[in-house]
């Protein structure tokens, strides 16, 4: 019986290293001492770029002593220069005898990774190169996923998400976007309420109108009147012209009105009065103006609660409340943390630290692993500080100032409930990290593909 090799496909494509080195006894050296990457040997300047540009290697080792210049730096530091210029993405380990610590500053400082003096010791040269080698892995993940996240996983025009829950509040959303119901949207701060109400206008037969917002508990009580129904000149001290208000410059378009809780009893009034006969009168004025408005609320306060103390109106609620949409919290939305957080990432980077390319691996689990009571907002600003501060390439942990999560000791749970949440958290996360391959998936978990696709259909997670 003839046993046949694999297919060259099947097996798996060893890591690139090439070695820039002169000395044909060094260079036979190290060919022979990396079992675990394909190595590739270049003499001079002329072979290593070409090579370089043919096998793309993601580690290089550089000897900045080559011809024409053997005893100096110059032909070194032209190669490493040129490398930078062609993929700036490789990581150069760079080696010299001459002149060894102005030498590894200046090669540092010009892209290198890192540096090693000579005589070379091929162990402790080992580790510096795999550890390149590793950062090299991480950060094409990171560029892979911030590329592909965002369109991959964007659902209601610019609602990034690949959480269940969030894709299931987008769908209702989109459903009821091209009627003429009112909408409330229920959640905490920092949940993005306003993106949702935004997304509903852009779905919506209203899109070429305006959409305007105005956040209910931000403007003085005295003045939140004239600011949804406006004025007429004269109506009050200051009035010095007549001003349309937020209602009348929505017309045709969607008015969002954010914090509802917050408007005074008083003015619920003349706001149900609105939507019940769709006209308004400006502040001062006695003409009743049509007005074509659709209204979209939010609000993180507890209406029902607020009804029975009398501080809200039951008529209003239910004029405002005709869809009630309920918004998870990110801590409810497993893999969405890091999504979104690359997602920051790439936009902060590009406009305040351009040399940050991602996140280190502590990075992505304290995020995993925090709660986020501040939501949406609290991870954008936490990601926007972190870019700022970071040191290197990679955000770390510390950068995100993220305390270590503790127990959770308020939901005690049964053995078996304790398992089955856990279960679904983890699967949630590897599901997310990998861009719901399954492959991928199943190899972050440990598990073979079909325990994977059993888990899947027994704690009915979708894919």
């Amino acid at each position: 019986m003839m046993i046949q090799d694999r297919p060259p496909s099947a097996v798996k494509a060893l890591p690139k290293l090439l070695i820039v080195e002169d000395d044909p006894g060094l260079q036979a050296q190290l060919k022979w001492a990396y079992e675990d990457f394909e190595v590739l040997i270049a003499g001079d300047r002329q072979t290593a770029l070409a090579l370089l540009r043919s096998e793309e290697p993601s580690v290089v080792t550089l000897d900045l002593g080559l011809p024409p210049d053997p005893d100096g730096t110059s032909e070194g530091f032209a190669v490493l220069d040129a490398i930078m210029a062609l993929k700036p993405d490789t990581k150069v380990i760079v080696a010299s005898g001459h002149g060894a610590r102005e030498s590894a500053l200046r090669a540092i400082s010009q892209g290198a990774y890192d540096f090693y003096a000579k005589p070379v010791d091929i162990d402790s040269l080992g580790l510096i190169v795999r550890r390149a080698l590793h950062l090299h892995r991480i950060e094409a993940e990171n560029r892979q996923l911030a590329e592909r996240a965002p369109e991959g996983n964007k659902v209601l025009g610019r609602l990034i998400t690949g959480a269940p829950e969030m894709v299931k509040v987008a769908r209702t959303i989109e459903r009821v976007a091209g009627t003429n119901v009112s909408v409330m949207l229920l959640g905490a701060s920092g949940t993005g309420k306003e993106l949702l109400a935004r997304g509903l206008h852009e779905a919506s037969p209203r899109r070429q109108g305006t959409f305007v917002a105005i956040n209910c508990a931000a403007i003085p009580e005295n003045l939140l009147e004239s600011e949804l129904f406006g004025h007429e000149k004269g109506a009050f001290t200051g009035a010095v012209k007549t001003t349309e208000g937020k209602i009348e410059q929505a017309s045709g378009g969607t008015l969002f009105l954010d914090e509802v809780g917050d408007i005074p009893f008083p003015l619920q009034v003349k706001l149900l009065r609105f939507l019940q006969e769709r006209t308004i009168e400006r502040i001062g004025g006695r003409r009743s103006i049509e007005v074509d408005t659709r209204i979209v609320c939010a609000t993180h306060q507890n209406l029902e609660a607020m009804i029975t103390d009398g501080r809200f109106r039951e008529d209003l609620f239910y004029r405002l409340a005709e869809i009630v949409v309920r918004i998870p919290s990110l801590a409810e939305r497993p893999g969405d943390g890091a999504l979104l957080a690359k997602v920051f990432l790439t936009r902060f980077a590009a406009e305040m630290n351009p040399s940050v390319k991602g996140f280190a691996p502590d990075a992505l689990a304290a995020i995993d692993a925090w709660t986020w009571p501040g939501n949406v907002r609290e991870l954008e600003n936490r990601v926007k500080r972190a870019v700022i501060m970071a040191d290197g390439k990679l955000v770390g942990a510390a950068d995100l100032d993220l305390a270590e999560p503790g127990e959770d000791e308020a939901n005690p749970l049964n053995l078996k409930s304790a398992r089955e949440a856990t279960d679904r958290k983890m699967i949630r996360h590897a599901l997310a990290r990998s861009e719901g391959n399954i492959s991928n998936t199943a190899r972050l978990l440990g598990i073979s593909r079909p325990t994977l696709y059993d888990l899947l259909k027994q704690y009915d997670l979708q894919h």
